[in-house]
């Protein structure tokens, strides 16, 4: 009789401790708003969990995040808890070469809305048609340079649409071709330029020097030339 009373004792408390971490668990997440320069790989290191962890906590397939949308931030403890809850068995030796992975997405270094990637590579489009894809990822680097440096407006939406003198600073938005829709190379060039893995050593200018006119522009210290743009600051 007493055997039986203690088994049930120590089942019961097992059962309430079990629930406790539950609970702590289930509930140890933050939530964060995205602010510019966010990217999942930077709250990956502020809060010490994965990209994969964020992503799963909230259903995500993709790596993009959008400056106002709400994450929730799994806290290291959640995901230790969840790491060492998941049965572990002894593998056997294997000698055979591991399956290559598949390359993951790359990731963006700064985050922009939708709607300042749709302006972006609309312009792409328009200075930059006929160009090669490099072409248009340095026009796209350009503008993001432009948002990093002093000199200029700090949002993407700013810089395209900078009026200078009597004029906007790119000839598309004055022409009204950077209304056209952009194609899928551009849209793709903009993504890529998002990475910041290659920022043409801050070039903010561009420009061909078969038609430019303003004798100023070529006083500028050329870093590249891609395809018929000089790049320069």
């Amino acid at each position: 009789m007493k055997h039986s009373y203690m088994k049930s004792m120590v089942v019961a408390c097992l059962a309430t401790l079990s629930f406790i971490g539950f609970n702590a668990t289930a509930t140890a997440a933050t939530n964060y708003k995205v602010v510019k320069g966010d990217s999942l790989w930077r709250l990956g290191k502020r809060y010490s969990v994965t990209i994969d962890d964020i992503k799963k906590i909230n259903n995500r397939q993709g790596d993009m995040i959008y400056i106002g949308e709400t994450l929730a931030i799994p806290s290291k403890t959640k995901v230790l808890a969840a790491e060492t809850t998941e049965p572990s068995t002894a593998a056997p030796a294997n000698t055979a070469k591991p399956e290559a992975k598949p390359a993951e997405q790359e990731t963006p270094a700064v985050s922009i809305s939708a709607s300042e990637k749709d302006l972006l590579a609309r312009l792409v489009e328009a200075e930059a048609k006929g160009e090669s894809y490099e072409g248009k990822v340095g026009v796209a680097t350009v503008v993001l340079n432009r948002v990093d440096s002093p000199k200029f407006p700090d949002t993407v939406t700013g810089v395209i649409k900078q009026v200078v003198g009597k004029a906007y600073a790119f000839s598309p938005v004055q022409n009204g071709s950077i209304n056209k829709p952009a194609s899928e190379d551009s849209k793709k060039a903009v993504e890529q330029a998002l990475t910041r893995k290659d920022r043409l050593d801050d070039s903010i200018y561009f420009y061909n020097p078969k038609t430019a006119t303003d004798n100023w522009i070529r006083s500028r210290a050329v870093i590249k030339t891609i395809d018929h743009h000089v790049f320069a600051k």
